[in-house]
């Protein structure tokens, strides 16, 4: 699928990472990262214009976003607990809610492009925790801001070398996300282990 979708590039530009972003903000498995990295990559050879791409990028996960959290929002905890349900996605959405309740905006605003597998999950969790929208929206957007501008501008600058070049973020991504998970472990245990202290004093 990702090498269709690629192909489509060129002549889709703009709607393109639009819809992919979209989709890919709402949980669905597309490849919307490595699909700005290769509209970079045309924008430098000329081939397509980097300003529509972004406004386009950025439109699809602002929207995207907001349709995570409004479904949160509508659904409620009982959607959060389905999710949890599956083994694809039991994981993310435990790491999304524990990181949601401990740092709110650093977490929405940090999992639209330094933990993006968390993304979706954290639009979820912060609509069924009935978080303020404005207090969502805000970091949401400006976190989407850098993930569309990096991609995009990494695609730019690197595009003889687009395919090493997304492997390295995909690793990346994966390792700061583990790193993540590890800290939020951390500080589980410790917080249990002071309760279970103080409880025998």
């Amino acid at each position: 699928m990702t090498d269709a979708l690629l192909a489509l590039v060129p002549e889709w530009g703009a709607l393109l990472l639009a819809v992919a972003n979209l989709l890919a903000c709402m949980a669905l498995p597309i490849p919307a990262s490595l699909l700005m990295l290769a509209a970079g990559a045309f924008a430098a050879a000329g081939d397509l214009s980097a300003l529509p791409l972004w406004i386009g990028a950025l439109a699809g996960a602002v929207t995207g976003d907001q349709g995570g959290y409004w479904i949160g929002r509508a659904l409620g905890p009982r959607f959060l607990a389905r999710l949890n349900r599956r083994r694809r996605s039991a994981t993310l959405v435990t790491r999304a809610v524990r990181w949601l309740d401990r740092r709110r905006l650093p977490a929405i605003f940090l999992s639209r492009w330094l933990v993006s597998a968390l993304g979706p999950y954290v639009n979820f969790a912060a609509g069924a925790a009935r978080i303020n929208w404005a207090g969502f929206t805000l970091p949401a957007v400006a976190g989407e801001c850098v993930w569309v501008s990096l991609y995009i501008g990494l695609g730019y600058a690197f595009s003889a070398s687009i395919e090493e070049l997304g492997l390295i973020l995909g690793n990346l991504a994966a390792a700061i996300g583990s790193g993540v998970l590890a800290v939020i472990l951390f500080n589980t245990l410790s917080r249990n282990a002071n309760g279970d202290t103080n409880g025998r004093d």
